[in-house]
């Protein structure tokens, strides 16, 4: 078994439109700032899979510099990284997902993203645990000028 961590934070900006965790906060005034979609919680879980199969971290394989990747959803990143995963040799054990925000509440859409990224991952929702937490009014966080996710995620197997 092997574990790995992921962290991304982005900026909360107007006329942007928020993904988190490949679900679309359609309501929500601001959005994340990147050179991707900025779908903290995909790239969290990205980077948590990556680091688990010794396979660097999302910088490496999707430069924010290559034009292919403006505005690139975060659910092709999971599904490019579970392929990488799987020709490494590993399945998906499970990820769990702690979300930092005091600008947007989850509530039931936790349950929403957990499916949707199990989906892209091609692994039974059950896999994959998504929390979310405030900063009650503390820091950038708490300021509801970012968003931040942490992810851990277990890999069985290998090559």
């Amino acid at each position: 078994m092997r574990v790995g961590i992921g962290w991304d934070v982005h900026e909360l900006v107007e006329e942007r439109e928020l993904w988190l965790g490949c679900i679309h906060f359609v309501e929500a005034p601001l959005g994340l700032i990147g050179h991707s979609d900025a779908d903290v919680v995909s790239h969290a879980v990205v980077d948590a899979l990556l680091g688990a199969a010794s396979l660097g971290d999302i910088g490496d394989h999707f430069p924010a510099e290559e034009p292919k990747y403006q505005n690139y959803p975060g659910a092709k990143f999971l599904e490019e990284v579970r392929d990488m995963v799987k020709k490494a040799g590993f399945t998906i054990g499970n990820v769990d997902v702690t979300i930092m925000s005091d600008a947007v509440r989850m509530g039931e859409r936790k349950t929403l993203m957990a499916e949707a990224m199990a989906s892209h991952l091609g692994v039974e929702p059950i896999r994959v645990n998504v929390k979310a937490t405030t900063w009650e009014s503390r820091g950038a966080v708490g300021r509801g000028e970012i968003i931040a996710c942490e992810a851990i995620a277990l890999l069985e197997g290998g090559k």
